[in-house]
């Protein structure tokens, strides 16, 4: 297989400059004969660099000359990039017409023209003979030679997800802990859960949450983090515990005032995890009433004054997180890297052992270690002794975070070349944040980190890359659904060590406020993305003191009233702003429309507005907008003109652009307001057929007429790439058109219809082979109908809301059916589903999650579904009880007599 191209932090600005320097050697700019001569000989200069700069990056300790050069080929090649950038602007852009072309070489006829440009090249010229005169007297070759081998890469693509909950030696501590919060006192408890870093405290306390939530009325589980935002914290606890949103309440004492009213009288369960210091504690905790309820609150925390403060000074309430024992380290290592200890080639078993020793019990250090291996795939026992000399022997008995820390920067240096830059663009993210992966695919393409090899789509090969870092633990997964990683999260120490690596590359800064950014002025290197992650607390007045011209990527989370001069941004590429849901910001993009080189531009802003450009059509080089906001002023008329988006999610209040069917490169559209769309770009849509992902909802103030929806499913029908469909447009007068679709996108993976009901299950959905996921929503379930379901050979998940079940006709789950179902949940609005549901010895054999609606009718312990002892596989009922009659207590309990004569004994949760 041929070897992915190098993409590390030097390189990642080295690839896209060599490969602008191809274009100008290209067709399009034959006319400038001079201009593509020097193209020429910078590609012959930069190319005998760049085979030197492949084997530095795999240096673990470089020689200070060598580092030098290296740093100073980085920035050189930024701005020669730049220099290139504003080169092809003049000719229209990296997509400019041979006409364009020829017309503009026309006008470089005068002399101020011809000079500029030759004098232009002739810098860049004389930038790559002073770094190759460089190379040659530092003898950087020399330096490279004597380096103590290069890693090979291993471009693995599949990604092997393992959940949280398997962690081996985990079972213990959890019920330890359990039975702590489990007791018989009424008085509020705080357990505090301390230890080293990586030991799995996050791990335990989840799983605990986990296995005791349902017994209590609310429950939250928060993160505080090293530089808390008390105003984001708080409005974040509220959200979990389901409390309304108050978007003019933002001061710290009054949104306690308002926890404090919602928790009194309720048996309540939070967790505070990574807590740093007392200080944030007293805050926290004025949150949490004492009224005698039972109510229990978990911290975890590496700092054991922090643990003693948060429970009262009560040292029975500490549990000291320990290492793994020696058995519980052995299976967590062999079951990551062979898939057993059994499996282990007898000549790695006593390194593997040694390497072990050296681990110290720490579940993240074994991790890390074991993945790094399993990665390389055991090629040699001398690289196994190599890796086993690079850690500490003083690790095992007495860790500390310089030592953890080395063993973290040894997966780094092991990394291949190719996903470094993307590894560390994840600094640009706020600690303990969930991070998507359809927007960190789509920034690592923007910035260039990706090479489409095999000819594979680019965000494919992004994708891969993003399970590649899970699978060797690099990052952790969150989120996922059918197999298939949505999210991810960056352990602190691993965060900590890609800041640190962040600085020594120069690849990204971050701020906290305005004075981190004051510090820079006098720096050596220019700032290249820059990451502003303000607080409530932080200084949100002033300017950015730091130039902004060579700014590639900037993100912004937090608030502040300040809004950064756009227009100056001029090699901009990636442009995120992520503001707090219960800030009502004003997002000025107006000059987003100068931002020639943007590819990427997100806004999150649920409770803002977005003020956006008049004209955008400019941008040529623009793949994403992505603009979540409560409000927005109209979407830019010219939007359509945008011949290189590929991906449109779309304010809520807006409809679809007119003339949507001219944008032909759209694979994601999203529009949450259809109501606003004309008949015409309706039928506009079934020209996408490049489309992939189709989101449609209607808002409630907006009427769709019966020839928009006849024009809405005719254009489905023509979408036949169509992988992902939602419509949620609630258009209950019109339920039998969609029933009628005769050619439906037969590669649909994902279609979620719970917002278009239906009369009965339609007779189409039976022939998508290929889904995985459904949602629907029916009037009437009957057996026949099911069983069309039942025969998709790929459907995972199944989520069916039911209007009515009919009391003399019970839907019979039958042997064989639904052969790779995973979770089931089935809701109804008047009926109780589970009176009426059976299951037959072989169905669903791969089940392990039902989700079941409770409502006034429920029978009560009689009512269960029949046959439920079937289900195999099962290991958790969750119940969500929308009943006004039927205690809490009386469902769960009734569940769990039936979850006790189950084969698997499933956990029961209540809603």
């Amino acid at each position: 297989m041929t070897s992915s191209p190098t993409v590390s932090a030097t390189m990642g600005v080295m690839n896209p400059l060599l490969g602008k320097l191809a274009t100008l050697m290209g067709d399009e700019y034959r006319k400038l004969k001079g201009v593509r001569k020097q193209a020429s000989f910078l590609m012959r200069e930069l190319g005998a660099m760049k085979a030197a700069l492949e084997k530095l990056e795999v240096m673990e300790v470089l020689d200070p000359l060598a580092k030098n050069w290296r740093d100073h080929v980085r920035e050189m090649s930024y701005d020669m990039e730049n220099c290139i950038d504003d080169f092809m602007r003049q000719f229209g852009g990296a997509d400019a017409k041979a006409g364009l072309i020829k017309k503009t070489a026309q006008r470089l006829k005068t002399l101020r023209e011809r000079h500029r440009i030759a004098e232009q090249m002739e810098e860049l010229k004389a930038l790559a003979l002073e770094a190759n005169e460089r190379r040659m007297r530092y003898k950087i070759d020399n330096c490279v030679d004597s380096s103590s081998g290069v890693v090979p890469v291993d471009p693995r693509i599949s990604a092997i997800y393992k959940e949280a909950a398997g962690l081996v030696g985990i079972d213990g501590p959890r019920e330890e802990l359990v039975s702590w919060l489990i007791d018989t006192e009424k008085q509020l408890k705080v357990v505090s859960v301390v230890g080293f870093g990586g030991l799995g405290k996050t791990t335990l306390a989840k799983q605990v949450y986990n296995k005791i939530g349902g017994q209590f009325e609310r429950k939250a589980f928060v993160s505080v983090s090293q530089r808390p935002d008390m105003t984001s914290l708080l409005c974040g606890l509220q959200l979990k515990l389901g409390m309304e949103e108050s978007s003019h309440i933002r001061e710290v004492q009054d949104i306690i005032d308002r926890l404090r009213e919602h928790l009194t009288h309720k048996r309540y369960l939070i967790v505070v995890d990574d807590l740093w210091d007392q200080s944030a504690w007293n805050i926290i905790s004025c949150a949490f009433p004492e009224d005698g309820n039972g109510s229990r609150v978990i911290v975890t925390t590496r700092l054991g004054d922090v643990a003693f403060h948060a429970c009262l000074h009560d040292r029975e309430c500490i549990y000291q997180m320990n290492p793994l024992q020696e058995q519980d380290s052995r299976s967590l290592f062999y079951n990551r890297v062979f898939g057993s200890e059994d499996s282990c080639p007898q000549q790695f078993k006593e390194v593997s052992a040694e390497i072990l020793k050296k681990c110290g019990g720490l579940p993240l250090a074994i991790i890390t270690i074991a993945s790094l291996l399993a990665s390389r795939q055991a090629r040699s026992r001398s690289e196994w002794e190599s890796i086993r000399d690079s850690l500490s022997s003083k690790f095992a008995t007495k860790p500390t975070l310089e030592e953890m820390r080395s063993i973290l920067n040894l997966s780094y240096m092991h990394l291949p070349l190719y996903l470094r830059a993307c590894f560390l663009y994840l600094g640009m993210y706020p600690e303990d944040r969930k991070i998507s992966k359809v927007d960190l695919v789509r920034q690592w393409v923007a910035e260039g980190f990706v090479s489409n090899l095999h000819g594979s789509n680019l965000e494919d090969a992004a994708k891969s890359y993003f399970h590649e870092l899970i699978n060797r633990g690099m990052i952790q997964p969150e989120d996922t659904i059918c197999g298939e990683v949505l999210s991810c999260s960056i352990h602190d120490m691993m965060l900590d060590l890609i800041l640190s690596k962040c600085g020594e590359d120069n690849f990204i800064r971050v701020a906290y406020d305005y004075k981190d950014m004051a510090q820079w002025d006098g720096c050596n290197y220019r700032v290249r993305r820059l990451s502003l992650k303000l607080s409530a607390g932080s200084a949100t007045s002033g300017t950015i003191a730091t130039s902004l011209t060579q700014i590639r990527s900037f993100a912004w989370f937090g608030e502040s009233k300040y809004t950064p001069p756009l227009s100056e941004f001029k090699y901009l590429r990636v442009l995120l702003f992520e503001f707090p849901d219960y800030r009502e910001m004003v997002v000025d993009l107006t000059a987003a429309g100068q931002l020639f080189q943007l590819r990427y531009l997100k806004v999150s802003a649920a409770s803002g507005s977005i003020e956006l450009p008049t004209e955008i059509h400019g941008l040529v080089h623009l793949e994403t907008i992505d603009i979540d906001c409560r409000t927005a002023q109209n979407i830019p008329s010219d939007i359509v003109m945008l011949h290189r988006l590929s991906h449109l999610i779309l304010p809520r209040d807006t409809g679809l652009p007119n003339g949507i069917g001219n944008m032909k490169s759209l694979r994601t559209l999203r529009c949450y307001c259809m109501g606003k769309s004309s008949l015409d770009d309706i039928e506009g849509l079934g020209e996408l057929t490049n489309l992939r992902e189709l989101t449609l909802t209607k808002s409630y103030k907006f009427d769709m007429v019966k020839a928009g929806v006849e024009a809405l499913v005719s254009s489905i029908g023509k979408l036949c790439d169509l992988k992902f469909l939602y419509l949620a447009c609630n258009l209950e007068h019109y339920v039998d058109l969609l029933d009628s679709i005769s050619d439906p996108p037969l590669r649909m993976e994902n279609l979620r219809l719970g917002g278009w009901p239906f009369y009965k299950v339609p007779i189409w959905i039976g022939d998508l082979h290929c889904l995985h996921r459904l949602s629907l929503c029916v009037e009437r379930l009957r057996t026949d109908g099911v069983h069309v379901l039942g025969q998709l050979p790929s459907l995972m998940y199944l989520s069916l809301k039911v209007l009515c079940i009919p009391q003399d006709n019970a839907v019979i789950i039958c042997t064989g059916s639904f052969p790779v179902l995973e979770c089931l949940a089935l809701r109804s609005r008047d009926d109780d589903a589970t009176a009426c549901m059976g299951f037959e010895a072989g169905a669903m054999p791969k089940l392990r999650r039902l989700v079941l609606g409770v409502h006034d009718r429920w029978g009560g312990g009689s009512a269960m579904p029949v046959g439920m002892v079937q289900l195999l596989s099962l290991e958790q009922i969750h119940v969500d009880n929308m009943s006004s009659i039927h205690d809490d207590h009386d469902v769960e309990s009734a569940f769990r007599n039936a979850a006790q004569v189950h084969p698997r004994c499933p956990h029961v949760t209540i809603y």
